[in-house]
């Protein structure tokens, strides 16, 4: 399930006119095309051109939030800034359990497979993706929400104490074990079945004394992934895993750069793959997806 951040609601009622124009045409005749002779991949193509478009709209809406205008702004630079935000948003689009699988859920549902329901959603995107808005948001009854929160609770302590100890926002923290670990699902065992507590995935290498845990993981060589045997870090507690990673981030001169532009999603995100944190090379659009999810639990629970 997808946790829809709020400016998409501010999407679907004031409608990016230009926007959706290109996303109708011609896309609409190609989509009419294949809906008759295979519904399910129209509906999925359906469903990523609607998280692209929505994901231009929230780079658009951040950096509209976090950036004043400055005397050197043209329409040359709005021009590049929109190029990029396109690029982003396309590199964060399609991902393994994002908004187009629970906006494809919602038109499935919605559609049931038909030619005509297919091509009537892509004439009212809004309305479709207001409706997946609705499918995917937070709700009580919602097992991965109530684990997100639970998440979120469990660790907001520890992820403040790491905060004043290396100026990365608890939120991105947070976001950071949860990608690694689940939201907790995934949270590497010791031998006995017991929790290592090491919920950001932190290796032990040839200088760690402490405890460890034997874990099959995926690496990425060249692109390619394969599975690996490797030693991990193992703690006491939670907190003692976040005192470890803050000690990591400090200690460690290759994370230099992420200490240094941790005040931003994207300075984080991509400071942490560009250090070499993890050899996925979709890391950074994985992690960030996993931020925006965090700080819109944060805004909910505010």
């Amino acid at each position: 399930m997808a946790v829809m951040p709020s400016s998409l609601s501010s999407l679907t009622s004031t409608g990016d006119a230009q926007s959706l124009d290109a996303l109708r045409d011609p896309t609409l005749a190609s989509l009419k095309s294949k809906a008759s002779t295979d519904p399910k991949a129209a509906i999925k193509t359906a469903a990523r051109q609607f998280e692209a478009l929505f994901m231009q709209q929230l780079m658009k809406s951040m950096r509209d939030t976090t950036l004043s205008t400055g005397a050197m702004e043209n329409a040359g630079t709005k021009m590049g800034t929109d190029m990029l935000d396109t690029q982003f948003a396309g590199q964060m689009t399609g991902m393994p359990g994002g908004l187009s699988e629970a906006i494809m859920r919602q038109l499935e549902r919605q559609t049931t497979g038909s030619t005509s329901g297919v091509v009537q959603a892509a004439h009212a995107p809004q309305a479709a993706i207001a409706a997946a808005g609705a499918a995917g948001a937070p709700s009580g009854t919602s097992d991965l929400s109530d684990r997100q929160t639970a998440f979120l609770q469990k660790h907001q302590g520890a992820a403040a104490a790491a905060q004043d100890e290396t100026g990365i926002p608890a939120a991105f923290m947070i976001a950071q074990a949860a990608h690694e670990s689940g939201w907790g699902k995934r949270e590497i065992k010791n031998a006995d079945g017991s929790s290592s507590h090491n919920v950001f995935g932190i290796k032990a290498g040839a200088n760690w004394t402490g405890p460890v845990a034997n874990v099959t993981t995926t690496e990425y060589t060249d692109g390619v992934a394969r599975k690996v045997t490797a030693k991990f870090r193992s703690y006491a507690s939670y907190l003692e895993a976040f005192q470890d990673y803050a000690r990591t981030m400090k200690g460690n001169a290759r994370y230099s750069e992420v200490l240094a532009n941790s005040k931003t999603v994207a300075g984080f995100a991509q400071g942490l793959q560009r250090a070499g944190y993890a050899t996925d090379p979709g890391y950074a659009a994985k992690l960030t997806k996993t931020i925006n999810t965090t700080l819109q639990l944060q805004r909910s629970r505010a």
